[in-house]
């Protein structure tokens, strides 16, 4: 009996939230739809929009020429548009062209005479002068080769009182910045990313995820015995998920956080510096139902322009940013279908295309802009370039095609607000319920209009002040004229 009152009333509670997405346009309904576009508005519903990018091309390891890919991890596309894929279960990086025409296989590489190879090599990463950075996770290692793929270089597990005497070093993920500093993403590792000097020594932690505590297990906790908290799982900062570097060195990343801040831009001190200006903190979707709950945020891609795009792993989904953290546009799934994915692991752009991994399926599907997505990162662009006129005409081609992208109206009011237009503003930072920037254009509209109507409102305020005292003066004398005939 307890059973059945159980079953009903998740049965109740199932047809609330189904009432309850029908009553918001669907808001609910559609975070679950794979094959949807969309996007979210300013009260949090979700609103139709055209699609940004399309699946053109589906490749695997055959296709490509290089044999089947094995549980691929990582993706890394160069300047030059050279393409290196980690195919992890086969213990080998290969390496494509900008036409996706395979160059070599690199799977081993000579060390003091003795060849060796990789095992299980699930993170990759190329520097400016074409070194290849390889995650060497089976083997707990870091391995930096030239551009000729000799070695340059090892780092193994290293020794540090920052350490613990315990510590596993399983690399899984790897960067570099311009000063040939290596940041490493290593499973188990709470404390943030570890840096290494471009000798190869470990210097420090960067960007430690703060301690964030669940309101309930705190409750449990306090009401608990000391037996009973002994045997609860402690309180840890969340683990990061992935990293990627931008071209002024800043370091973007992900990680688990289900408050709101799983993306995050680190600077050199490793401070979180990321815009969330948006209507919601970038953290993949912000509606969703049933038992998968928020997303989860494996890879991140930075572009140019302050453009970001992160994966999510539970729903396949591809959401990009713009540098205020507002979202642009979302594509991708879970599913079968050309354009999605059983288990998407590792996003990169080229160009502006986007490739995108599946571990599962080893292939790499490629995406390309439709005519909306074209004119929205050209928007961007725009805008972040100072072009106003130019961001201003974008901004208004891509609200004729999808007129529920609020966000682009404040593109539209920025770029007025910019030319000095301070009026046109608030009207579009109104309709974007941007209040800051409206705020802002307010005040300079108004301190405008005061300063163009300087001399007619000190005109208008001396002759009330002349007509006031002459008044004044008037009363006075007739007052006195009273006093006198009395």
């Amino acid at each position: 009996m307890r059973k059945s009152i159980h079953t009903w009333r998740v049965y109740l509670l199932l047809v609330l939230c189904s009432l309850l997405g029908v009553s918001m346009g669907g808001t609910l309904v559609y975070a679950e739809d794979s094959a949807s576009s969309y996007n979210y508005s300013f009260w949090g519903d979700t609103v139709a929009a055209p699609s940004a990018y399309e699946a053109t091309e589906l490749l695997d390891g055959n296709k490509l020429g290089v044999g089947p890919f094995k549980e691929p991890n990582d993706l890394h596309v160069t300047e030059e548009q050279m393409i290196y894929v980690a195919d992890s279960g086969n213990n080998r990086i290969v390496v494509l062209d900008s036409s996706l025409k395979p160059v070599t296989v690199v799977d081993s590489f000579e060390r003091d005479g003795q060849k060796e190879t990789f095992n299980n090599p699930q993170g990759l990463f190329v520097t400016d002068q074409k070194q290849l950075i390889v995650a060497d996770t089976g083997n707990k290692r870091v391995v930096k080769l030239d551009q000729n793929y000799k070695l340059l270089s090892i780092i193994e597990a290293p020794k540090s009182d920052l350490l613990a005497g315990n510590f596993d070093f399983q690399p899984v993920r790897v960067i570099a910045d311009k000063a040939q500093r290596i940041y490493v993403m290593s499973t188990g590792v709470f404390d943030g990313f570890m840096e290494f000097s471009q000798e190869g020594e470990f210097t420090s932690f960067i960007g430690a995820n703060k301690v964030k505590v669940d309101p309930t297990e705190l409750l449990w906790k306090k009401l608990s015995t000391k037996a009973q908290r002994s045997q609860m799982i402690m309180f840890t900062p969340t683990e990061f998920t992935n990293l990627d570097i931008d071209g002024e060195g800043f370091i973007y990343a992900t990680n688990g956080d289900k408050w709101g801040d799983s993306i995050k831009k680190l600077n050199a001190q490793g401070n979180d510096i990321l815009r969330r200006t948006g209507y919601f903190n970038p953290q993949g979707d912000v509606r969703y139902i049933g038992a998968q709950g928020p997303s989860r945020l494996v890879d991140i891609d930075v572009a140019d322009s302050e453009m970001y795009s992160v994966l999510d792993s539970v729903r396949g989904r591809i959401f990009t940013y713009n540098g205020d953290g507002h979202l642009m546009y979302v594509f991708g799934g879970i599913g079968n279908q050309m354009g999605q994915f059983k288990t998407a692991a590792a996003i990169e752009r080229m160009g502006d295309r986007f490739l995108v991994l599946d571990k599962a399926f080893g292939e790499m599907t490629v995406f390309d802009t439709t005519q909306y997505g074209r004119t929205l990162n050209e928007a961007v662009r725009s805008y972040y370039k100072g072009d106003e006129e130019k961001a201003f005409e974008l901004y208004n081609e891509a609200v004729n095609m999808n007129a529920n992208l609020e966000f682009a109206y404040s593109g539209i009011g920025k770029s007025l607000l910019r030319k000095g237009d301070y009026k046109g503003a608030m009207q579009y930072f109104e309709e974007s319920y941007d209040r800051a920037n409206y705020s802002k254009s307010f005040l300079l509209y108004r301190k405008q209009v005061l300063r163009e109507h300087f001399a007619a409102i000190m005109t208008v305020i001396i002759v009330l002040a002349a007509v006031t005292l002459v008044g004044r003066r008037v009363r006075k004398r007739r007052k006195g004229g009273v006093a006198i005939e009395s």
